[in-house]
Formats: structure tokens, sequence, C-alpha cells
């Protein structure tokens, strides 16, 4: 498969770019280039190789969920500097 000059003109017309007719050029040669590359890496025997779901040995340590019982309002509220009801009470930060 290769990409014409018509082919790099749809692409920037929907990504709603415009290139002059040199950029045309240069960027079917570009992709051209690229689909080279990728069409040599398919023939490659890639059969018995396993997916990669990670690229290292590494695991993520997770540890277990315990429910633990959580503070109280009060508590949380106890060294806040301001609050109201059940809530702190913050300083107005966006005008209006």
């Amino acid at each position: 498969m290769s990409v014409s000059i018509k082919d790099v003109e749809y692409i920037a017309t929907l990504a709603r770019l415009s290139f002059p007719d040199a950029e045309k050029e240069r960027l079917t040669a570009e992709l051209n280039s690229i689909l080279t590359y990728i069409n040599k890496l398919n023939e490659l025997d890639t059969s018995t190789i396993e997916p990669l779901d990670n690229m290292n040995e590494r695991v993520n340590v997770l540890r277990d969920d315990v429910i633990r019982p959580s503070i109280s309002n009060d508590e949380a509220l106890s060294n806040a500097p301001d609050s109201q009801d059940r809530f702190f009470k913050v300083p107005k930060v966006i005008s209006s």
C-alpha cells in the first residue's frame, strides 16, 4: 500500500489543515517511508512470540482492602480554623 498526494490532501482535510504543494509531496514521501518500514516489520515471523501485557517482570504490589473505621465528622472538624454546620469554612477564592 502506498500513499498518494490525494490521500495526503484527504487526511489534511479531515484534520482541517492546509499545506502547500511542496509540503504535500514531502508528507507523501514520509508517509510512504513509514509504510515501507511497517511492511518490513510485517515480514518477521511472530507466531511463536507470546503477546506482552507488561514490558518487565515487575508486578504491582497491592494491599488487601481492609475495612477500617473512619474518623467522625466532629473529629475531622476539630482542628479546622473555621467550620459551619458539618463543613469546613474557607475564604471565597472565586469572585463573582
